[in-house]
């Protein structure tokens, strides 16, 4: 093994010689240089973790070239072996800086963490919160340099007024660095001892029927799309994105029902809905006839996307409603229709369990040892309460129409 003082002028004469092999230094006890028959040269350190027992490992510290130099590369060899004496394995270090700055990536990670997400509800919620909310403040920081400074960064930036959506990310947040602890990934969340945000008062708005049958017909006047969406949301009281994202093939107008998968649903149950006149009379409206097509989504953009411009849709709905000539509607949202759907039912005398089976909410009388044992579908019921709001919606909406 051949020793020398690693110099410029040592390695031009080992070019030029043509010597291949390795020439380790004899002041700095582990540092080499490597050159090949090719006359490239390298900086190498060789050590052992663990004594003379321990089997010896070399790292390269990279070639001879900008930025390394004999001097240069005698500084990072010091550097290298001090942390060997401190039982850090450059190798490993490196391997672990790598990763870091890849797979630990912030930006990265979130990914891996949102398919991994169970539920389109949750998957959707966590896709959404991560790509508004937190990737533009934590970007590319690597996950176990990530402190609870950075975390409050996150809700620093968002608006105060977004309460509910403040408790969102707060969730998805702490979802992914538990994850990352049962995976090994971090040793311990940065949000340990953080304070979950107060919870947002559930909304109690709900619109009286002379609001809902103007709704009803001003909807007439919006977009192709989006007036039909708001229709069937009243007749039926499903989610926006349940009605917004149908096909075809979720429903039969021989049978009156709309059938949701698990996959289409927020809670991920899959889900019958009976259909009365006033949705069957609308879904005639959109296919242009009493047969509908087969396939295919029922609500298309240009492109044959799902419908998305709701934000759009409802201000134009909102302008209609503030011309027509009446008094002013209280500020609503579209998911307001779901809980008016509701409270109209418990005015009508229908059960809190038939409800919740239109709903297809989890909760109540569906959920714990009532929800494992009764296994009742509630269709004939649902299908009578649903044709007893189809009787009260047209009164009213012909009442509003005089």
């Amino acid at each position: 093994m051949a020793t020398g003082k690693i110099t410029k002028r040592t390695l031009d004469a080992l070019q030029s010689g043509a010597v291949t092999g390795f020439l380790w230094d004899d002041e700095l006890k582990g540092f080499g240089l490597k050159i090949t028959a090719g006359g490239s040269a390298s900086y190498v350190i060789q050590y052992r973790m663990g004594g003379r027992e321990a089997k010896t490992r070399r790292y390269t510290i990279g070639s001879h070239g900008s930025p390394w130099t004999p001097f240069t590369a005698r500084e990072e060899a010091t550097r290298l072996l001090r942390l060997v004496a401190q039982g850090i394995d450059p190798v490993e270090s490196d391997k672990q800086r790598r990763r870091e700055a890849v797979d630990l990536a912030f930006s990265n990670y979130a990914d891996r963490f949102a398919a991994d997400c169970k539920g389109k509800g949750w998957s959707t919620l966590v896709t959404r919160s991560l790509h508004l909310h937190v990737k533009p403040v934590l970007r590319d920081k690597a996950l176990p340099t990530i402190t609870r400074i950075d975390v409050v960064a996150v809700f620093d930036r968002m608006p105060l007024e977004q309460a509910a959506n403040r408790r969102n990310v707060f969730a998805v947040l702490r979802r992914l660095f538990r994850w990352a602890v049962s995976r090994g990934d971090i040793d311990r969340s940065p949000m340990e001892g953080m304070e979950t945000p107060k919870a947002v008062k559930p909304r109690e708005r709900w619109l009286s029927d002379s609001e809902l049958a103007r709704v009803w017909i001003q909807a007439a006047e919006c977009h192709l799309c989006f007036g039909p969406i708001v229709r069937l949301l009243i007749a039926t009281g499903q989610r926006r994105e349940e009605i917004g994202g149908l096909h075809w093939q979720e429903l039969d107008r021989s049978e009156r029902e709309m059938r949701l998968s698990g996959d289409r649903t927020k809670n991920g149950e899959p889900t019958t809905i009976p259909l009365n006149d006033l949705a069957v009379a609308e879904l005639d409206k959109v296919a242009g006839s009493e047969k509908w097509p087969s396939r295919g989504r029922v609500f298309p953009t240009a492109t044959g996307a799902a419908f998305t411009a709701y934000h759009k849709g409802k201000m134009k709905l909102d302008k209609l409603l503030s011309k027509d000539g009446r008094n002013p509607v209280p500020p609503w949202r579209l998911h307001d229709l779901r809980r008016t759907l509701a409270t109209g039912f418990q005015r009508l005398g229908v059960r809190f369990e038939v409800t919740e089976a239109v709903l297809n909410h989890v909760g109540g009388s569906r959920s714990g040892v009532a929800g494992i044992y009764q296994r009742h579908d509630w269709k004939p019921e649902k299908r009578e309460a649903l044709a007893t709001w189809n009787n009260h919606l047209s009164s009213a909406i012909e009442a509003a129409q005089k």
